[in-house]
């Protein structure tokens, strides 16, 4: 019997440094598959940007459907275009023994922990505003004006902090890549995983 995989939300203000940790954790070697879900959306693709790679690029019309359906996990509306995860190909992914991670914001963690409230949820914080202004300049992408908003809309990120289970304070890389690496090893170590992984062990152990 395949055990299970765990399904993880990790939320950060922009500059953070989530999806550099991501990275760097599918890269390590594993005793199990780990895949970043790809989300629905209905905007345009960008230069670079592959169908079913980046993103599954469809219709505003079947995305509102599938809304109608119940199929997302969670959804939401960015600037005139739709977002969410589809909640059967994240069931299929976890029924297969992958463990899946979404790189979602707090209010999409609200809706999944809603739906499934099971899932492990992660926070990852800048060590200060500082920095997070410092890295933001740095990655040279970013008006004055965006970077401005980038900020205001970490502080309204960062006050939630509170509703997940970890939190990470992304301070010095290789720590809080460590630090990660220990949060999904423990999903793992737990009985209800364990006791399937080595069920003809414990069967073995507990005979007459």
């Amino acid at each position: 019997m395949t055990t299970p995989g765990n399904l993880f939300i990790l939320s950060a203000p922009s500059g953070a440094g989530k999806s550099s940790l991501i990275k760097a954790l599918l890269s390590q070697e594993s005793t199990r598959s780990m895949e970043v879900s790809v989300s629905h959306t209905t905007r345009d693709p960008r230069q670079g940007e592959n169908d079913g790679e980046h993103y599954h690029f469809i219709s505003v019309d079947k995305f509102k459907a599938q809304i109608t359906k119940n199929e997302f996990y969670e959804h939401a509306e960015v600037f005139g275009n739709y977002y969410g995860t589809s909640e059967t190909a994240i069931d299929l992914q976890l029924a297969q023994g992958i463990d899946v991670f979404l790189d979602i914001d707090w209010q999409g963690a609200q809706q999944v922990r809603m739906k499934k409230p099971e899932v492990t949820t992660i926070f990852i914080s800048p060590p200060s505003k500082a920095e997070l202004e410092n890295r933001l300049r740095k990655r040279g992408q970013d008006s004055e004006k965006i970077i401005e908003s980038r900020m205001a809309q970490a502080k309204t990120e960062c006050s939630h902090y509170n509703e997940f289970d970890y939190v990470i304070v992304n301070n010095d890389f290789s720590q809080a890549l460590s630090e990660l690496t220990t949060i999904v090893n423990n999903q793992r170590l737990k009985c209800s995983q364990q006791s399937i992984t080595h069920k003809l062990m414990f069967n073995e152990l507990l005979k007459d």
